[in-house]
């Protein structure tokens, strides 16, 4: 997707021009439909929408690979979301409860290539985290969104997205 220079750009997410969205997904997929249910897909879609309104180019597995439907052998979707968490400007994840093991990984590609990070966290819930998920701003420009409705949510997705991406330009 190329990015129009006419797109109506959220102040919060000013020079931000991509962004990967990762979240549980295979632990998702219903066995007799090979999909993700609705309600597993809707956070997804909502923050899908919202993104590429904003013009950005975004990188997601679960529509990629049509939310379950059309899945990608392991050696090719492995080194495709390490390369597209690479080429992204910002990292979105909803690190899951219970814990995802592909988004964990992608969260620790993310931070090693220095990415800025926005974790999407069920509010009240933080002990069910682990203790990396929760310290992993000790080591990475890490916000936290802490919230029940991530519809709700997205103002507070964009303001996390910008204050990670100041500090990290802050910081360098």
């Amino acid at each position: 997707m190329s990015v129009s220079p006419s797109r109506e750009t959220d102040a919060a997410l000013e020079g931000v021009h991509s962004v990967f969205l990762a979240g549980p997904f295979m632990g998702l997929v219903d066995p007799e439909t090979g999909r993700m249910p609705d309600a597993g897909c809707l956070p997804f879609a909502v923050l899908i929408e919202h993104f590429e309104k904003q013009g950005l180019e975004v990188y997601n597995a679960h529509r990629r690979e049509a939310w379950g439907a059309e899945v990608i052998p392991p050696d090719r979707c492995t080194a495709l979301d390490q390369k597209e968490i690479e080429k992204a400007d910002v990292f979105v994840a909803i690190p899951g409860i219970p814990p995802s093991p592909g988004t964990h990984i992608e969260m620790g590609w993310a931070s090693a290539f220095g990415k800025p990070i926005v974790l999407l966290m069920e509010e009240g819930r933080d002990e069910d985290y682990g203790y990396l998920v929760r310290g992993l701003r000790s080591v990475a420009t890490v916000e936290y969104v802490r919230c029940t409705d991530i519809p709700a949510a997205v103002p507070e997705i964009d303001a996390a997205i910008r204050r990670a991406v100041d500090r990290l330009r802050t910081a360098v």
